[in-house]
């Protein structure tokens, strides 16, 4: 048979053309559109930015932002955690306006928070009881809904970010605290997170301090440093009162040292709720774990008082003129006639359903009398909630926390002062909660719901119970 012909051997195709949507060509071809698309927003956003360098930061670091998310989203979490407290100032730099919605890198780090609990949960789904999920879908949604009717959308999908974040930290606790030491592994994150504010607070003092000086540190405002200084406190006592007995002698002094620094940084706060809160969960800890303690509040509440600037705060109190105008009244009055003032002006029927979210700070100015043409926020959530999203809002958010409260009992046969300390963080923002306008407390928010959460998570684990340490 003679032998056929043969022809050369057709060219090998390339893998591209073999396989276009293999993993590795996707990831190709999505940095190469991301990189066109980035080269076509540069100008735009150069000319939008004018000549700030600080605003100009903000694009650089939402790359550096995406690099760690695929480098490592746990590790990018940490460090958010780390540094998050230390930021508001140069976070507040980066802030523009396009289209009437507020921007920064602020926003971006809501928006990593959010995404890296998705990807948690999309990786190991079942770390996360369902119950978690549950215990937040009516509130939730709730929010969702308030946006509908709200005159000011907004900032009340904003609020709705915002609080979709704290729901966000408190599922990704759940991946930082399955055995005891990763519990206190990112329980000593969350306290050394407060090592920048600490040293910023001698810059703050030698700035400011002045007569009635009120100390604010890297935050916007002191009532924020005070309610975040609950957390940071309440979590380095537990630390300390657990220290194992391997450790060195001077790490146990120091971390003593440092409580006392940051209780003298929270008095000068003058914060008169975060001091409230702060002093039950001693007293409290002194009731149910060592007696001594209730010795101890009381001389240091006696030596706060002859401190002028504690014991002129408290006597504020005493002092009132419920008839005059709005610099005559004391703080607490004055919330008083706000509240009555905003329920006197709803009607039946939005008690139960709201009148939006962010509606309140709207309407402010119409049905309180001692406005002043200021757009006044509630001042308690509690109040917030039932105007903006009805009682029902206000019910669905105090079952969230009992729901939560009833996922860290369980915590008490496997570390009970971890238990105890986490409860108090949750009683704390519920007494703060009363008087302040704590949902607008970010950085404050993520610490706690982190700390609960991780809390939560060491509740279904099985390992041996820690006990506190005898002083």
């Amino acid at each position: 048979m003679p032998a056929l012909p043969k022809f050369p051997a057709l060219p090998r195709l390339p893998g591209f053309l073999r396989q276009p949507l293999g993993t590795s060509y996707l990831v190709i071809g999505g940095l190469l559109l991301a990189a066109v698309v980035l080269g076509m927003f540069t100008p735009l956003f150069v000319a939008t930015m004018g000549d700030s360098p600080s605003k100009m930061f903000a694009l650089p670091a939402a790359m550096v932002f995406a690099l760690l998310l695929i480098y490592d989203h746990k590790l990018t979490l940490l460090g958010i955690i780390l540094f998050r407290a230390a930021l508001d100032p140069v976070l507040s730099l980066t802030r523009i306006s396009l289209g009437g919605i507020p921007l920064g890198v602020g926003g971006l780090l809501n928006a990593c928070v959010i995404l890296i609990a998705i990807m948690l949960v999309f990786e190991r789904p079942r770390v996360v009881p369902a119950r978690a999920f549950w215990a937040w879908t009516p509130f939730l949604l709730l929010l969702c809904a308030g946006v509908i009717p709200s005159y000011e959308r907004g900032e009340a999908v904003r609020q709705c970010l915002a609080l979709l974040s704290f729901f966000a930290m408190f599922i990704s606790g759940f991946y930082f605290g399955q055995t005891q030491a990763e519990f206190r592994s990112v329980m000593k994150v969350v306290v050394w997170s407060s090592a920048v504010p600490a040293l910023y607070t001698f810059v703050d003092v030698a700035l400011h301090y002045r007569a009635g000086f009120r100390l604010a540190s890297t935050f916007g405002h002191p009532n924020v440093l005070a309610f975040y200084l609950t957390v940071i406190i309440t979590v380095a006592f537990y630390l300390l009162q657990t220290m194992p007995a391997s450790y060195r002698g001077w790490q146990r002094v120091f971390l003593i040292g440092y409580l006392f620094f940051l209780l003298i940084m929270l008095a000068m706060t003058h914060t008169r709720s975060a001091w409230i809160a702060t002093a039950i969960g001693f007293g409290m800890y002194g009731l149910l774990f060592d007696r001594r303690y209730l010795v101890y509040i009381a001389v240091g509440g006696a030596l706060a008082l002859l401190v002028p600037g504690v014991g002129d705060r408290l006597l504020e109190l005493t002092h009132d003129n419920p008839t005059g105008n709005v610099t005559e009244m004391n703080s607490a009055s004055w919330r008083v006639a706000l509240w009555q003032s905003a329920f006197g002006w709803m009607s039946p029927h939005t008690f139960v359903t709201g009148n939006g979210l962010q509606t309140f700070q709207h309407f402010s100015p119409t049905f309180f009398p001692l406005a002043g043409g200021i757009h006044w926020e509630a001042h308690s959530i509690y109040v917030q909630l039932i105007f903006e999203i009805g009682l029902v809002g206000l019910f669905a958010y105090l079952w969230l926390n009992w729901r939560v409260f009833k996922g860290l009992l369980p915590l008490i046969k496997v570390d009970k002062l971890a238990a105890f300390s986490l409860i108090v963080v949750l009683v704390n923002f519920l007494i703060c909660a009363f008087s302040d306008n704590m949902f607008d407390i970010l950085v404050y928010d993520w610490y706690w719901w982190f700390a609960v959460g991780a809390g939560s998570s060491l509740a279904l684990s099985k390992t041996v119970t820690l006990t506190p340490r005898k002083a």
